[in-house]
């Protein structure tokens, strides 16, 4: 699934005043999903179903808090486009059923309206048709959870993602473009898959008991602006592998500025950079790069100001003497010692096992 961590967030690691710019108004369309709700209790089995479409239905289900991303898109940087924060200033193959004689069009697209599509998927789950079933629930959490683009209305671009089955550089464009265009408009309604920006947001956040519980009632903004570097959970060693882009769709004949030519050259020009280059995949910043976003958050100024609340205060570990590093070293060494040893002995036993 979608991977945006260290792609989209960019800390600063400076107590100066990065100054004040003013806040936009946006709002957020946020889907109608009870029918979609009723669909999953026809899952029969969750597991299953997650091995072979994804983590949609953990989608459907987001309890999304009111505030945070009113507070999260405030600092979406229109230059770069990703979020500058202040840290520590802190195919449908199963069943058959009539297309054409609902194929419309709305909004300028054609598609299905998704009231036809949720009475096919009941009826296919009441005669136990379950590839039947699931094909067109997948489509539908396409049309009204991934992309929300039409009100009740499944369109042509997004059935076309759905057969492609890999929906992520569309949902980062979907929400990119979003995000850009309300910002440069200076607010307005963003249309993008809600529930999932925030998921993966709330899972950036700390979970530690005085963050979650709020005892103090403070707005989201001053939650955020309280948080330094150590509170965030920047990296997922579990995600270390993932294969994030397979492939991507691009709408053929709309393209009056050559994006796509521009696409295709950008990608061909991405150089592979290992260990040796970026040091270890420990999501700890370079000094140059930390200076470049130090600089970048100057420019560009911060929408609320800096508050280092004393309840949000992590306790900074303790620093080891210089003696106890030393007397861990000497302990490494031994360790290290006794194991080369014992490896000794273990392939002088296999080559004498070999001859016997």
């Amino acid at each position: 699934m979608i991977d945006l961590d260290n792609e989209l967030i960019h800390p600063l690691t400076f107590t100066i005043d990065c100054g004040r710019r003013k806040t936009k108004k946006y709002s957020f369309r946020y889907p109608d999903l009870k029918e979609l709700r009723k669909l999953a209790s026809f899952v029969l089995d969750p597991l299953d179903f997650k091995q072979r479409h994804g983590k949609f239905l953990s989608i459907l289900f987001a309890d999304v808090v009111e505030g945070l991303l009113s507070v999260l898109v405030q600092f979406y940087d229109p230059l770069y486009h990703y979020f500058t924060f202040p840290i520590s200033v802190s195919a449908y193959a199963g069943g058959k059923f009539e297309i054409e004689a609902h194929w419309a069009k709305k909004g300028g697209l054609f598609g299905l309206p998704s009231i036809f599509l949720i009475k096919e998927a009941t009826a296919f789950a009441q005669t136990g048709s379950v590839d039947a079933f699931e094909a067109i629930f997948v489509l539908l959490i396409y049309g009204l959870a991934l992309f929300p683009n039409i009100d009740s209305f499944v369109d042509v671009n997004t059935i076309r993602i759905f057969l492609i089955q890999n929906p992520v550089p569309n949902l980062l464009g979907d929400m990119y473009f979003s995000l850009h265009l309300r910002n440069s408009k200076g607010g307005g309604t963003i249309v993008c898959c809600i529930p999932l920006l925030y998921k993966w947001f709330i899972l950036h956040l700390p979970q530690t008991p005085a963050f979650m519980e709020n005892k103090q009632c403070l707005r989201w903004c001053q939650r955020l602006m309280s948080l330094t570097n150590d509170d965030i959970v920047w990296y997922d060693p579990s995600l270390r592998n993932l294969e994030i882009i397979e492939s991507i769709f691009y709408q053929e004949g709309k393209d009056p500025q050559h994006l796509k030519q521009k696409i295709v050259h950008a990608w061909h020009n991405v150089h592979r950079k290992g260990r040796s280059e970026l040091g270890p995949c420990n999501s700890v910043a370079l000094k140059a790069y930390t200076l470049w976003v130090k600089k970048r958050a100057l420019e560009l100024k911060m929408p609320y100001p800096f508050e280092r609340l004393m309840s949000m205060v992590v306790v900074e570990p303790l620093t080891l003497p210089n003696q106890d590093i030393e007397e861990l070293e000497d302990a490494l060494a031994k360790m290290k010692r006794e194991n080369d040893m014992w490896e000794e002995r273990f392939h002088a036993l296999s080559k004498k096992h070999e001859k016997l």
